[in-house]
């Protein structure tokens, strides 16, 4: 049977590092706009909306014709946005959706293709919450917290993320050389079956979550698997004005 799958992306105003980053211009058109036309080529997603707790937010994606729901303010992560929209959404369409992809709204520029093989791993039925890992390229990511590094068995299923350097080369001075066909960072867009969202929303932030300030932790910790699928591709995000001066150097 054919699953539906539904895209969301969360998009919050009053970003601590950027006020106001969804609707920033980008060679003409906002980061939200550019996001929304990239997820809605997506041939594997059923539907498209915007999460927002903003009615600016709102409003503009409603003007350029996408489909934007309100949330509330007091979310503290994109998944708990998601899965109220979901709801609303849900409610709305009156139909049930299976696949829930969480898609960052600060990649202008994300591939349609990404989304895609989020929604394909879940062709494995045993496959309940997947996301994206890239071979690392650039030496520099390698000790950048920035940049969230992951470890995973030989079947995909996720031992850990971190903002160190992971795995660490003890014996090695440099810890570049030779490792790098295990050396992976993580692309952080998530796909989840929609009956297992709202238990993940429900459980309490975890201890490795609070000292890495990685929300997946908590899944983890709380013992469910996440399935890793290897791109090709590797969007750029925006989390700072400066990361905006970079993108803008990148052609649409």
């Amino acid at each position: 049977m054919l699953m539906k799958s539904l895209g969301i992306i969360p998009a919050r105003y009053y970003s601590t590092r950027f006020p106001g980053k969804p609707l920033v211009n980008i060679d003409g058109k906002s980061m939200i706009r550019r996001v929304y036309e990239q997820a809605a080529c997506c041939p594997d997603l059923s539907a498209v909306v915007v999460a927002t707790d903003h009615e600016g937010i709102l409003k503009h994606v409603h003007d350029f014709g996408g489909e934007a729901v309100m949330t509330a303010t007091t979310h503290n992560t994109g998944t708990e946005r998601s899965a109220e929209a979901m709801e609303i959404v849900q409610f709305g369409k009156k139909v049930n959706f299976d696949i829930v992809v969480n898609i960052q709204g600060d990649e202008p520029f994300i591939f349609p293709e990404q989304i895609s093989e989020v929604v394909r791993c879940f062709s494995n039925p045993g496959n309940n919450i997947a996301t994206l890992a890239r071979k690392i390229l650039n030496p520099e990511d390698i000790t950048d917290p920035n940049v969230v590094k992951v470890v995973f068995t030989e079947d995909h299923h996720v031992l850990y993320f971190s903002r160190a350097a992971i795995p660490y080369t003890r014996d090695r001075k440099d810890e570049t050389k030779g490792i790098e066909d295990i050396l992976f960072q993580h692309v952080g867009i998530y796909g989840f079956r929609s009956t297992l969202l709202q238990k993940l929303v429900l459980l309490p932030e975890s201890s490795l979550e609070r000292t890495e300030s990685l929300e997946q932790l908590r899944w983890l910790q709380n013992g469910f698997q996440i399935f890793i699928h290897e791109t090709q591709y590797m969007s750029i995000s925006v989390d700072t004005p400066s990361d905006l001066l970079k993108i803008l150097n990148r052609k649409s």
